[in-house]
């Protein structure tokens, strides 16, 4: 995750903390609108895995892209991983 991206995760978070607790208080109530603080608490739950399982996604593919850029231009220079030229 890039640094100026935090703003927006606590962004969203803060979003999603105030989302589960508008469920937990229709949960607390007597109606019977129990059903809309489960599917609230189900989306929001959700959205969350997903985005944590896209980022990680993302995190690994950045890593595998800068390994391969890193043996092309080793490849390229002559070097090898200690650093000596060859």
């Amino acid at each position: 995750m890039e640094v100026t991206e935090v703003r927006t995760w606590v962004i969203f978070y803060l979003l999603s903390f105030v989302a589960l607790l508008v469920a937990t208080f229709i949960t607390t109530q007597n109606d019977s609108q129990l059903w809309i603080s489960l599917m609230l608490i189900i989306v929001v739950v959700g959205v969350n895995f997903f985005l944590l399982f896209s980022e990680l996604k993302r995190y690994h593919a950045r890593k595998a892209h800068m390994r391969r850029i890193s043996k092309i231009e080793e490849i390229e220079t002559g070097t090898e991983s200690s650093g000596r030229v060859r």
